[in-house]
């Protein structure tokens, strides 16, 4: 094996400072596992990271949502990991000790490093993690790349459960997040509009073919119990608070990346309950495998683009125009980009 490798790396500030580098190719430690990468997920948060509107340490090779077969182990780690089709955990490593991390909410460690911004992520086509990291996954094909954000949008709605069967349920974005949220939020029994503007069409048409409701336009003001906002902006923000109705909730799943403002007051008015979730814990990836097993997300269908690693600036693009739902990368393949759905 060749001892380094093509890489996409944020090693310096604003959107320029991402790169496609060589680094090292990645040897497994004590109880780590040599993956080899199949896809990896262009994430809203890999966008907010190049522009330098969420935390990380450069340089970092850039990538958290993954799909990944286990090449080789290291001390201590079975070898019948070998082989191994897996979903990854984006934690690198938590403290482990401190009043969160004992409460089973890693994600809340203030030590927390995390693969794509604090440790080597995904966009390469070689990575070391942690063996703790690792869910096996049998079914399903390249969709599983979605494993991760699912498990996210699982931290935002399960526990405790935002969505009571009957519930009137509005989601404000249909890209990755949204659709997820929007069939996490079907299983759960609510009836469930898939929102978005007149240029989303092609997104709508998947989440239709998924058997959602959906909406082109400004949603109806007070007409939803359950509103959750997954177009990560301030616009999005405001037009969720106004369609809440009184005494119903808000859930933010988007990260809008910057201060903006919000009529707060709309809280007080309708006596609204706002929560959120913040990437993943163990408990949500149980939910999100559970809802993938028992065939109540699809997520084969939102995968609408893919590219190899030496074009991530034109997939970055399309995640950063709305183009598709999904759009990842594949470290060892050369398939003709584009849309594919």
């Amino acid at each position: 094996m060749p001892t380094t490798m093509p890489a996409v790396v944020k090693h310096g500030p604003g959107e320029a400072g991402v790169a496609l580098r060589e680094v090292p190719v990645p040897v497994p430690r004590t109880g780590q596992v040599l993956l080899r990468v199949v896809a990896a997920g262009v994430c809203g948060t890999d966008l907010h990271i190049a522009r330098d509107e969420y935390r990380h340490e450069a340089p970092v090779v850039m990538g958290h949502e993954l799909l990944a077969e286990v090449e080789d182990v290291g001390g201590e780690v079975s070898t019948e990991w070998v082989g191994a089709r897996v979903v990854c955990e984006t934690y690198f490593s938590t403290c482990g000790s401190c009043p969160l991390c004992r409460a089973g909410r890693p994600n809340l460690c203030p030590s927390r490093r995390s693969i794509g911004s604090f440790a080597d992520g995904g966009f390469a086509p070689r990575l070391a993690l942690p063996v703790g990291n690792l869910h096996r996954i049998e079914q399903g094909g390249i969709g599983a790349v979605l494993a991760e954000p699912l498990a996210c949008a699982a931290q935002c709605l399960c526990d405790p459960a935002v969505v009571n069967p009957g519930d009137e349920v509005l989601v404000l974005g249909p890209g990755a997040m949204g659709q997820l949220s929007a069939q996490i939020a079907r299983a759960q029994g609510g009836t469930v509009t898939l929102a978005g503007l007149p240029e989303d069409a092609h997104r709508l048409q998947i989440a239709a073919g998924l058997g959602l409701q959906t909406l082109a336009s400004t949603p109806p003001a007070e007409s939803f119990d359950v509103v959750i906002e997954a177009t990560g902006s301030g616009g999005g923000a405001r037009a969720a608070l106004a369609a809440a109705r009184r005494g119903g909730r808000y859930v933010q799943v988007g990260i809008i990346g910057q201060e903006t403002p919000l009529n707060l007051d709309a809280v007080l008015y309708k006596e609204l309950t706002l929560t959120s979730g913040f990437a993943s814990t163990p408990q949500s990836w149980r939910r999100a495998l559970a809802l993938i097993s028992a065939g109540q997300v699809r997520l084969e269908p939102l995968v609408t683009s893919r590219y190899p690693l030496s074009q991530w600036s034109a997939a970055f693009q399309a995640v950063r125009t709305g183009e598709g739902v999904k759009t990842i990368l594949e470290p060892e393949a050369s398939p003709a980009p584009g849309v594919l759905a």
